[in-house]
């Protein structure tokens, strides 16, 4: 206990102010009041001269949650939000970080290329799953004003197909494509749109996972209930 009031009496004057700002930004967003969005001076400030980013993660969010990121650095930022990057690496380090994404992208897909024929012939399910991909991303409208298409389709198929085969407890679901094309959107490299994905569904797996998934969210959504409101939650359970 004594070493505990010693720990809060002699915190950081730094992480004290990131949580007074954090806290004001939560204030802000709650308020409707909305600042400028984060631009790349803004976001160039926030590293080292190695590149490292000097501020905890708990006040980037809080930033972003309240203000949202400019255009141009949407890409790199969510790059840090999903894990893609390590969130205290070096600019090399995320070279290197880069390459090695890059590397087993491509293994993957040279191990998808061999079983792909046997998984076609062999597994009426994968079949049934690459159809209901297809259906799904042919149905998304992603043209420009002058009706030129934005995005390869062919492309988003096999992403979300490769995702389907490397995941073996996560099946597919409609809204993946929609997920994945707003990644598609934000990178252009296609291992750079693939790993974003893969981190923000293990990120959200209790919602990605099926059926185990709903268990989970139906059971946090009752325990919740059950603590906000005990007389609803006990008319609830008659049912």
């Amino acid at each position: 206990m004594k070493e505990r009031m010693e720990s809060e009496r002699f915190k950081s004057p730094t992480s004290s102010e990131e949580e007074l700002k954090g806290f004001s930004a939560s204030v802000s967003t709650l308020l409707g009041i909305k600042k400028l969005p984060i631009d790349a001076a803004e976001w160039e400030s926030y590293f080292d001269e190695s590149g490292q980013i000097l501020k905890s993660r708990n006040y980037m969010a809080s930033q972003i949650l309240e203000r949202g990121l400019d255009l141009s650095v949407r890409s790199e930022a969510w790059k840090f939000l999903t894990g893609y990057y390590p969130w205290k690496s070096s600019y090399d380090e995320r070279l290197t970080t880069d390459s090695m994404r890059r590397k087993s992208y491509e293994s993957l897909c040279n191990m998808y290329t061999k079983i792909e024929p046997l998984l076609e012939t062999e597994h009426r399910d994968f079949t049934e799953v690459q159809n209901v991909i297809q259906s799904d991303v042919q149905r998304l409208y992603i043209k420009d004003a002058q009706g030129n298409p934005l995005v390869d389709k062919k492309q988003l198929e096999k992403i979300l197909l490769l995702n389907y085969v490397c995941n073996v407890n996560a099946e597919y679901q409609q809204g993946f494509h929609e997920m994945l094309l707003l990644f598609r959107l934000l990178v252009e490299e296609e291992h750079e749109i693939y790993w974003l994905f893969q981190f923000f569904l293990q990120k959200t797996e209790n919602s990605c996972i099926i059926n185990v998934g709903v268990q989970k969210n139906l059971l946090m959504l009752k325990a919740l209930v059950a603590f906000m409101d005990p007389i609803f939650a006990k008319h609830l359970g008659r049912f």
